[in-house]
């Protein structure tokens, strides 16, 4: 036999064998596996690759670096579940023989004590609403025996959003607490917020005790909550429950911010002193803070912040041992990562004016050109609210935005 021939014979049987072996590879699917798309990998798939590996996006194979944006985290690298079952903390005893511990006020004492203890069990949760398309997450601190503070909020600025409009996603609400302060009303605040939840579902609550200091706990539970259950949220606005929201203003605000911006905005503090005075609220020991100035914080009454920051900002605040002003450790915080809190007139959190007694504060004008104002009792916020969306004519419109 020639050559050409052989070769000629040699290709037909190749052919022939490929045309079997595709024919029974096709018998073994089912006419829907054969046609669908492979699935997606899962987190747990080794082709999963990590922005520290090798492999090349091809959508970036052709930017220069510095067109490569680093893109948004897209799912939590901790726990996939809230992973603190059980509360096991005892005092640091160490502390108690320390001449400088005995000198301090009782509820330092305590806090100091047990400051070591960061994480609680949840008693309530609603992942639920961090699925589906939502573009900014209201997040409120409340207290277990502040059911009207909430239902006012509920009536007013924290109503859900099914779009913020422009093609965004949805504004959804959630409630921070923890437990009754005082042992002998525990179980019946507790199911009082058991029915109020199951009418709204938008509580988040952990197992320690609604107190001043704990506050700080609110901010460390939520940044963890929200980078497990909410890691792909655009923006988050974090507030008191006793504050003025003007909803329409936070979202014209936001219409020209990107999620991948360091954007942490409010009514910044630059350069406050701690407060060396017993007898007030905010008063802090040089034992437990002795530098002569906080770094930039914003005040607490109401703040927004970039998603992908707060991610980062939980991160970083494990990093730092709590301290008992929940703002101001925030202001920390940020200063781990290099980010300076940006100030916005549009945020009044001691009132629009810091006379009390001033006509501003209780001028509806003003407050339709804010984004937040601090502090109304639940039914000045249900009559400003009502006057700032009736038929309201002011003389000039404030330009804040």
């Amino acid at each position: 036999m020639s050559l050409w021939k052989r070769t000629l014979y040699k290709s037909a049987c190749l052919a022939l064998v490929l045309l079997v072996a595709v024919t029974v590879f096709q018998r073994s699917l089912t006419p829907g596996q054969f046609l669908q798309e492979p699935p997606p990998p899962t987190l747990g798939s080794p082709k999963v690759q990590k922005q520290s590996g090798n492999l090349v996006n091809p959508k970036n194979f052709w930017k220069s670096p510095e067109d490569v944006v680093d893109p948004t985290p897209t799912a939590s690298q901790g726990p996939q579940t809230w992973d603190v079952t059980t509360t096991n903390c005892s005092a640091n005893v160490n502390l108690t023989h320390q001449p400088w511990f005995q000198g301090l006020e009782p509820h330092f004492r305590q806090f100091l004590s047990y400051r070591h203890c960061r994480y609680f069990p949840m008693l309530m949760n609603h992942p639920e609403k961090c699925g589906g398309d939502v573009y900014l997450l209201v997040v409120v601190k409340s207290v277990i025996t502040q059911h009207d503070r909430r239902e006012a909020i509920r009536q007013t600025w924290g109503r859900e959003w099914q779009s913020a409009g422009r093609g965004r996603g949805a504004v959804r609400t959630l409630f921070l607490l923890g437990t009754a302060s005082k042992q002998e009303e525990r179980a019946h605040y507790q199911q009082l917020l058991a029915y109020e939840d199951r009418l709204y579902g938008d509580i988040l609550q952990w197992d320690f005790l609604d107190s001043f200091f704990n506050l700080t706990l609110k901010e460390i539970h939520f940044l963890k909550w929200l980078d497990i259950y909410c890691p792909n949220v655009p923006f988050v606005f974090k507030g008191d429950d006793d504050v003025f929201v003007n909803p329409t203003n936070v979202l014209e605000f936001l219409a020209d911010r990107q999620p991948q911006e360091n954007l942490f905005v409010g009514d910044v503090l630059q350069r406050a002193r701690p407060i060396r005075r017993k007898e007030n609220k905010y008063y802090i020991p040089t034992v437990l803070y002795s530098k002569a100035s906080y770094p930039p914080y914003a005040g607490g009454g109401g703040f927004l912040m970039a998603g992908r920051l707060a991610r980062r900002l939980h991160h970083a605040c494990d990093t730092l041992e709590l301290y008992p002003i929940d703002d101001v450790f925030l202001g920390m915080c940020l200063e781990v990562l290099g980010v300076q809190p940006t100030a916005h007139k549009g945020f009044k959190t001691f009132g629009i004016s810091q006379n009390r007694s001033s006509r501003m504060n209780k001028e509806p004008c003003f407050f339709r050109s804010m984004l937040v104002v601090h502090k109304l009792l639940p039914a000045e916020l249900l009559a400003m609210w009502g006057l700032v969306h009736g038929n309201l004519t002011c003389s000039r419109k404030l330009q804040v935005l």
